[in-house]
């Protein structure tokens, strides 16, 4: 897995900032005041930084953004990072000025003087969350590319530090994410996916890999239709993790679709090769289990995810094929590019089926019509309980995770209406996020809290966001622990 860049907290101490190598990064307020390090900088430096508060470029700077002053004399390091930021952030500008750090901070060390500012640990995670990159396929000195430690000086280090080990286990959970997003195809099988899945027990999680035997002995005949036409066998991984009592589980079910070519309804050769980034929810469910076994969360949550390849083969399913699923309801396949729900169909029922959870969030990178109505800014929600999306839409706000809730209703159903079987796969594009959402709704239970996210446009994007390089965001593992944390911790 990616490493996280290693920071450490430390009472500050004025004597060491002349020597300290690589770059030296101050806070300044927006109203240009000078806490005790930045003084300290600015005498070493002879007044530079005075200089360039006064000036517009500081003047023009956002709260939270950064600038560089290059070679400062007076310093050994080779650069001073100026970050204005107020003494008492909000959570997401401190997060911000980490970013701003980890995006500055080149391949050195660094010497961050926070002094009393608040939300220290926030602007740490900034950084952790941003200094991300996925070299694992590159070579030479790409390969060989790393980041230096990082120091923060700070009042009150060790509440800091205390505060910050509990980020750094969320940040681990969404490197994990990003790594397997990343991931190529040839290298992320199902059989590689489900390994790396069951090396996380040694953090306490409790591990299953179902093999096909037992999924045709269950029934996921749905499931199983999708993954015949390759020679990767499907399989599901169940991770639970036991940190809350007797109490029932929350159940986080994720697609797992390790590439989907759309089967014998092939899609365009343009932009194939993103679809390793189909197992995005199967991704980000097997981050959260990282996150809170690492934290070790006071809570149950159990995870699984379905790990299938949509391939065309002589064994492949065919458009016009009729697929019972695990609860006995007959799905005529249309299309078999619309093949994540009918693998989620099935691993939801089983889900509710074997571990009677307290509610139940899936999470697929499941639909093009989701990108066309919100783009890459917001998930797509769609939920039969509105308290507990309201639950979900907090939490996501409180992370700065884009999510924004759809309609649902019975009027969607008969689009999804089949004349050989109980339903259909898929209706088309007319509100396609929509009935994708209400053919899942059909595996839900009565009276079961249920959330459905399609996260097609936030798994993976072709610019920076706030907090990731382009590329795998790990968008939901922060906001679904985050949920975890307000309403099931005892």
């Amino acid at each position: 897995m990616t490493d996280l860049v290693a920071v450490d907290f430390t009472a500050t101490d004025l004597d060491r900032i002349a020597a300290a190598e690589g770059r030296v990064a101050v806070l300044i307020t927006p109203d240009g005041k000078l806490d005790q390090g930045a003084r300290r900088v600015n005498r070493l430096t002879k007044g530079a930084l005075a200089r360039f508060v006064e000036s517009k470029p500081f003047e023009k700077l956002s709260e939270g953004a950064a600038q560089v002053l290059a070679y400062p004399t007076g310093l050994a390091a080779e650069a001073v990072i100026v970050v204005k930021l107020s003494r008492r952030p909000d959570t997401e500008t401190a997060r911000k000025a980490g970013a701003a750090l980890a995006r500055n901070m080149g391949e050195g060390a660094l010497l961050a003087l926070a002094g009393n500012t608040q939300r220290c640990a926030d602007i740490a995670y900034g950084l952790m969350l941003t200094a991300y990159d996925f070299t694992d396929h590159k070579t030479g000195e790409a390969a060989e590319k790393t980041r230096g430690a990082v120091t923060v000086m700070a009042s009150k280090p060790e509440e800091v530090a205390e505060a910050a080990e509990t980020l750094r286990a969320v940040a681990e959970g969404v490197f994990f994410t990003r790594d397997l997003v990343n991931a190529p195809a040839n290298v992320l099988t199902t059989t590689e996916f489900a390994a790396r899945v069951a090396d996380m027990e040694k953090l306490g999680l409790i591990v299953e890999v179902l093999e096909e035997k037992e999924l045709e002995e269950l029934g996921m005949r749905a499931l199983l239709a999708v993954g015949q036409g390759s020679e990767s066998p499907s399989r599901v991984a169940v991770m639970e993790w036991r940190g809350g009592g007797d109490e029932a589980p929350l159940a986080l079910v994720g697609k797992g679709v390790v590439f989907d070519t759309g089967g014998i309804s092939i899609k365009p050769s343009a932009g194939m090769e993103e679809m390793t980034m189909d197992m995005g929810g199967a991704g980000v469910v097997s981050g959260v289990m990282r996150a809170v076994a690492r934290r070790k969360a006071r809570a149950n949550v159990v995870g699984l995810i379905g790990l299938v390849e949509n391939m065309p083969d002589g064994r492949a399913q065919r458009p016009g094929d009729v697929v019972v699923s695990m609860k006995g309801d007959t799905i005529e396949v249309i299309n078999t590019d619309a093949e994540g729900r009918l693998v989620l169909a099935d691993v939801l029922w089983y889900a509710q089926e074997r571990f009677k959870p307290s509610g139940v969030i899936d999470l697929a990178t499941l639909t093009g019509a989701i990108i066309v109505g919100l783009g890459n800014e917001n998930t797509g929600v769609f939920s039969n309980d509105d308290a507990f999306c309201v639950a979900f839409l907090k939490a996501a706000a409180a992370e700065s995770e884009g999510a924004w809730r759809m309609p649902m209703g019975p009027a969607y159903d008969k689009l999804i209406k089949s004349r050989i079987a109980d339903i259909k796969n898929s209706a088309g594009r007319p509100a396609g996020s929509i009935t994708a959402a209400q053919f899942l709704g059909r595996f839900v239970k009565d009276d079961m809290p249920w959330i459905h996210l399609d996260i097609a446009g936030t798994a993976l994007v072709k610019e920076d966001t706030a907090l990731a390089p382009k590329g795998a965001t790990g968008w939901g593992v922060r906001a679904l622990d985050r949920l975890i944390r307000d309403r099931y911790e005892s």
